[in-house]
């Protein structure tokens, strides 16, 4: 039977709220952008808005942390989740500025294909963080892992496909198969920081149940 003794501060759990939903944010603004390819400058300055917003939420995390000597996590477990949280947007961010500053002129089926399993992905990742508040449910928080885990699964097959096809069409312009090769990894990273958070999300819950 689940048990814990948490204390019942929830402002960490509150913050930890604020970044997941900025991490979905971040990726439905990049999908959005990968499928209207329009007002591209203004949607990579939107989307840096929203990173400078998550760093200021995590920067308030780690300044409450060093405030409070009674925590409802390991303290190691607040500061590893609300860096690998931000690490997503980080890489979200990077995404968007690099579709500009390489000058990519038409987003490729594969890489709305990436940005569409990410977006899902961050769901479940906003759904795994808002379940730590109780812990009450472990096995629904497993379950959530583990479709994370088939997510990051996904979207490495679809990498691989990608790059496959890529290789195969590039019609010698070498230069154009590096940008977009790049592109497909950063998008498949991003969904790897996911399970990043999922594993420090279980971590936690071997740790209070």
């Amino acid at each position: 039977m689940a048990f814990t003794l948490l204390p019942k501060d929830t402002s960490f759990f509150d913050l930890f709220d604020q970044l997941a939903g900025k991490v979905l944010d971040a990726a439905r603004a990049l999908e959005e952008m990968l499928e209207r390819w329009d007002r591209l400058e203004a949607r990579v300055r939107e989307m840096k808005d929203l990173e400078h917003e998550c760093d200021a939420i995590t920067h308030r995390t780690f300044d409450k942390l060093n405030l409070t000597f009674i925590t409802p996590l390991e303290r190691e477990d607040i500061h590893e989740l609300a860096s690998r949280l931000d690490d997503i947007v980080d890489h979200i961010d990077s995404t968007a500025s690099r579709l500009v500053i390489y000058g990519v002129k038409k987003p490729t089926d594969e890489a709305k294909l990436l940005a569409q399993v990410l977006t899902r992905t961050c769901i479940e990742v906003q759904k795994a963080v808002a379940g730590l508040r109780n812990l009450k449910d472990p096995a629904l928080l497993s379950r959530i892992s583990v479709e994370i885990n088939r997510l990051e699964n996904e979207s490495d097959d679809i990498l691989r496909l990608a790059l496959k096809r890529l290789f195969e069409r590039q019609n010698g312009d070498v230069l154009e198969v590096i940008k977009l090769k790049e592109i497909y990894e950063k998008l498949e990273s991003a969904v790897d920081r996911c399970e990043d958070v999922a594993n420090v999300i279980q971590a936690v819950v071997l740790r209070h149940t």
